[in-house]
C-alpha cells in the first residue's frame, strides 16, 4: 500500500499498532506495519531491555515508543508530585472503600516479598508524569525508535523538541479537533484520531464524525483510531480521510499478547456493549471491560474516583492483589479482573497470531475497496 504515512514512516501496510508487549511490537512490525511499544508501566532498565530485544527481532524495520506525559498534572506547577507526595493527599474514604472491595470479594493479601515497586511510577517520580517520562524519552530516542507518540494531550515542548534534535517523527491523539490544531501547531508530524470506541483514554465523539472533522481541520497525515480491528473498518477511516490507522485493542487476544489470562478469556467472550468509559483507573476517562471493579465505582453511594496521579497510586496495590488472584475460577478476584479495551472487543473472539490479524486486516481491506469500486462500475 501506498499512502502518506507509509511513506513517512517507511512501512508496507499504514497500519501502527499500539500495545505494551514487546512480542506484539515485533510480529506486527515484522509483517509490514509498525509495533509501537506502550512504556508508561516500563521502568528504564525494563525499557531499555524490550527495545534491545525489539531491534534485535525486527532488524532495520522502524517501530515506535508511546508515552504518557498529560498536558494538565496535579502538582506540575512544582515540578511535579512524587509517589510520596501523593501517598499523603489520598484520603482516608478513599483507602477504607477499596480495602472494603478487597475484604467484601476475598482477595487474598500478596504474599511476603511479593509487592512490586508498583505499575506505574519510577525512582519516586510519579506516573503520568514529565519526571517519570524523561529517562523513557532519553532511553528510546538512544535507540533506533523511528517514532514517538504522546497518548494523553498535546505533547510537552520538551518531548517535541528533543524528538526534532534526534531526527525522530512525533505523533499525538487526539479526541477533538481542536486538539489536532494545536499538536499540529505545536510541531506534531502525525495525529492520531482516537474516537470514544477506543480502548484506554479517550474522549466522547465517535470515529466516524471525528475522523473526517480531524483530517479537515489539519494539514498532516491523520491516523484513524477506536473501533477498527478489521479490514472494513480500516477502509471505513481511510475513506473518511485517514491515511492508516491506530489500534490497540485487538491485539489484546493475540497469541503473542501478555494479557491477564482471566481478562484474556473475559475478552474472548465479550460483546461489543460490555465496555465502559470510566475513572475507577487512573483517575481520566478510559475504556475498558465492565467488571465488578468498575461496578463498585459507579454506585452512587461510593466515593468518586480522584484525579491522576491520585487515582492509579491509590488503586495499584489492589490491583496487583487482584491479579495474582483472578486465575482463580469464580473468586472474587476474577470477577473484579478487567483492563482497558475498546468497543472492537465484540469481535475480539478468537486467539490469532498478531501478524495474521495483520493480514486478514490487509485481506478484507482489498475485498472492501474493491466491492464499493465495483458498485461505481455497475
Amino acid at each position: 500500500m501506498k499512502t502518506a504515512v507509509t511513506d513517512m514512516l517507511g512501512i508496507e501496510f499504514p497500519i501502527l499498532a499500539f500495545s505494551h508487549c514487546r512480542d506484539v511490537v515485533a510480529a506486527v512490525t515484522k509483517a509490514g506495519g509498525m509495533g509501537v511499544l506502550g512504556a508508561v508501566a516500563h521502568s528504564p532498565k525494563q525499557l531499555e531491555i524490550d527495545l534491545d530485544w525489539i531491534e534485535n527481532e525486527v532488524g532495520d524495520r522502524p517501530y515506535g515508543v508511546d508515552l504518557i506525559v498529560p498536558a494538565k498534572y496535579a502538582g506540575d506547577g512544582d515540578g511535579g508530585y512524587t509517589m510520596d507526595d501523593i501517598r499523603k493527599l489520598i484520603p482516608d474514604t478513599h483507602r477504607e472503600f477499596v480495602d472494603d472491595i478487597l475484604a467484601r470479594y476475598d482477595v487474598p493479601e500478596l504474599p511476603d516479598g511479593d509487592e512490586s515497586p508498583g505499575t506505574y511510577g519510577n525512582d519516586g517520580a510519579a506516573p503520568f508524569s514529565a519526571k517519570n517520562a524523561m529517562p523513557q524519552l532519553d532511553i528510546a530516542l538512544a535507540h533506533k525508535t523511528a517514532f514517538v507518540a504522546n497518548a494523553l494531550g498535546p505533547p510537552p515542548q520538551f518531548l517535541i523538541d528533543r524528538c526534532k534534535q534526534e531526527g525522530k517523527l512525533i505523533g499525538a491523539l487526539a479526541g477533538r479537533p481542536q486538539h489536532a490544531e494545536r499538536h499540529q501547531a505545536a510541531g506534531v508530524d502525525l495525529i492520531i484520531a482516537q474516537g470514544s470506541e477506543a480502548g484506554g483514554h479517550t474522549g466522547e465523539i465517535g470515529s466516524m464524525v471525528l475522523i473526517p472533522e480531524i483530517v479537515d481541520a489539519v494539514d498532516i497525515p491523520v491516523l484513524g483510531a477506536g473501533g477498527i480491528g478489521r479490514g472494513r473498518q480500516m477502509a471505513a477511516a481511510m475513506a473518511l480521510g485517514a491515511q492508516g490507522v491506530w489500534c490497540g485493542s485487538v491485539w489484546l487476544t493475540t497469541d503473542e499478547a501478555e494479557t491477564h489470562p482471566a481478562v484474556k478469556k473475559k475478552f474472548l467472550a465479550a460483546t461489543s456493549a460490555d465496555t465502559i468509559r470510566s475513572r475507577s483507573l487512573t483517575g481520566k476517562h478510559a475504556r475498558m471491560l465492565k467488571s465488578k471493579w468498575t461496578e463498585e465505582w459507579e454506585r452512587s453511594d461510593t466515593p468518586d474516583p480522584l484525579g491522576m496521579p491520585l487515582q492509579p497510586i491509590l488503586t495499584n496495590a489492589a490491583q496487583q492483589r487482584i491479579n495474582r488472584a483472578a486465575n482463580t475460577p469464580g473468586s472474587g478476584a476474577e470477577e473484579l479482573a478487567n483492563y482497558f479495551v475498546g468497543q472492537i472487543v465484540g469481535t475480539m473472539n478468537q486467539p490469532k497470531s498478531a501478524g495474521q490479524v495483520v493480514m486478514d486486516m490487509i485481506e478484507e481491506f482489498i475485498e472492501a475497496t474493491e466491492a464499493l469500486a465495483a458498485q461505481l462500475s455497475s
